[in-house]
């Protein structure tokens, strides 16, 4: 019996992926659990193990490739009653197509010239037979759907400019007008939140290079958010003399035993604490369902720059973790996402996030919040400059901080009173500390 493996879907919104690298040939014996394959989605790079064991016949696409969730990726030789209700080598009803799908993967036998022969020379010669039948389910929104049925259009021929490609009202209408003969629509919706798709020309002497599976979905993303959620920003800056004193103090302390103690734990702290008196910045909007969740943990997501990108992996309870906790836990957290080793867990269930953009450069910013979040702080370059004290001119140390805030549940007075506490925090850093 063949048994055709699909790319899974591995969850969290996961909907492509990139071939890595193969770690079967054809011909080769398999068991259960063994990795298969290397793919790089937009959130990790994982191996995909074998669901069954058997011998390797096909291998459907190469290093390199792009490929769906639902896209073929080996076809497996099984014995007797291992493949349990999956394709077995025999005539079998191809599935009537529904809107927006394609035929999933069933093999017909021999007899049929459509479909790939069940054994033998043909079916290595027609691999790319297979892998043609093995369609995946095109995203798109229900109203999108009924206007390409309306229109006479094939919603599978239609590209989606939308997040992870899904096909929006927007590009029924351009493809309806492209078909008509028009060079463009006559009237562009302002609620369009597709990322363009014109072509660009390619300068003289000019490159180009793929967008990685990060820089797709973090465009995708930060299209969604900012035609979501009203941004509303709030700048501060807060003097850290005594902060900066207290970690000059103990930073040595930990060194020994490979924790540098920098001033990030300290504002993951902070912010953890500040977010306990305010609610509404650590909550998500259900507008479907006309509600606002209110988060009972203070699970903080942090920007981490990689060379593909940036990733958020997710320090849980930071409220309940120690300066030395959270610095170890972000030392090794942002190791591993530089090195793409973080698992699907350590990415998800944000509840907050800070990105500290003054590690590079940078003493303000306006940052993006990373949705559905409705807040995210941002962290500038600390530096000296003069303030007044005690009614003298002398050195201080000064942290910018930038809120970004979802106006449609956070008021500037709400995000104010947030930024006040944490400012409290940071300039008087024992305070937290006794907590």
């Amino acid at each position: 019996m063949l048994y055709i493996f699909k790319f899974p879907d591995i969850g969290e919104g996961v909907t492509e992926g990139k071939i890595l690298e193969w770690f079967v040939k054809k011909g080769q014996k398999i068991s259960e659990g063994d990795p298969v394959v290397k793919m790089e989605t937009d959130k990790v790079v994982a191996d995909i193990p074998s669901p069954r064991s058997g011998v390797i016949k096909n291998i459907f696409g190469k290093v390199g490739d792009t490929i769906n969730v639902d896209d073929a990726l080996v076809e497996i030789e099984i014995a007797g009653d291992e493949a349990g209700d999956e394709m077995e080598i025999k005539k079998k009803e191809v599935p009537v197509e529904e809107e927006g799908y394609g035929v999933i993967g069933h093999i017909e036998d021999a007899t049929t010239d459509a479909f790939l022969p069940a054994t033998g020379e043909g079916l290595e010669n027609n691999a790319d037979k297979v892998a043609a039948t093995v369609k995946t389910k095109i995203m798109a929104t229900p109203v999108a759907r009924k206007m390409a049925k309306d229109l006479g259009l094939d919603i599978n021929e239609i590209t989606g400019t939308g997040p992870a490609g899904r096909v929006m009202k927007i590009d029924i209408q351009r493809a309806f007008s492209q078909k008509q003969g028009a060079d463009s629509l006559s009237v562009k919706p302002i609620a369009d939140r597709s990322i363009s798709t014109q072509a660009v020309s390619i300068p003289s002497g000019g490159k180009t290079e793929e967008l990685s599976q990060i820089r797709k979905t973090i465009a995708a993303r930060m299209v969604e958010s900012k035609f979501t959620a009203p941004h509303a920003t709030s700048f501060e800056e807060v003097e850290i003399s005594r902060l900066v004193e207290i970690r000059e103090e103990i930073k040595e302390r930990f060194s020994g035993d490979g924790i540098r103690i920098t001033y990030m734990p300290f504002i993951l702290k902070a912010t953890a604490l500040a977010l306990k008196n305010h609610p509404k910045l650590n909550c998500h909007l259900d507008m479907k369902n006309n509600r606002v969740i209110y988060n009972d943990k203070y699970n903080i997501g942090i920007a981490i720059d990689t060379p593909d990108g940036l990733i958020v992996p997710v320090i849980n309870n930071a409220d309940t973790k120690s300066i030395v906790e959270l610095a170890a836990e972000l030392k090794d957290k942002s190791n591993r996402a530089r090195q793409r080793k973080l698992t699907l867990d350590e990415l998800r269930g944000n509840t907050f996030s800070v990105t500290n953009y003054g590690s590079i450069a940078g003493i303000y910013g306006a940052p993006i919040i990373n949705y559905p979040d409705v807040a995210i702080l941002g962290v500038g370059r600390i530096h000296k400059k003069p303030i007044v004290k005690n009614d003298q001119i002398v050195p201080g140390n000064i942290l910018p901080l930038s809120l970004a805030v979802d106006h449609r549940i956070v008021d500037g007075a709400d995000a104010a009173r947030f930024l006040r506490e944490l400012m409290e925090y940071l300039a008087e850093p024992v305070s937290m500390l006794l907590l």
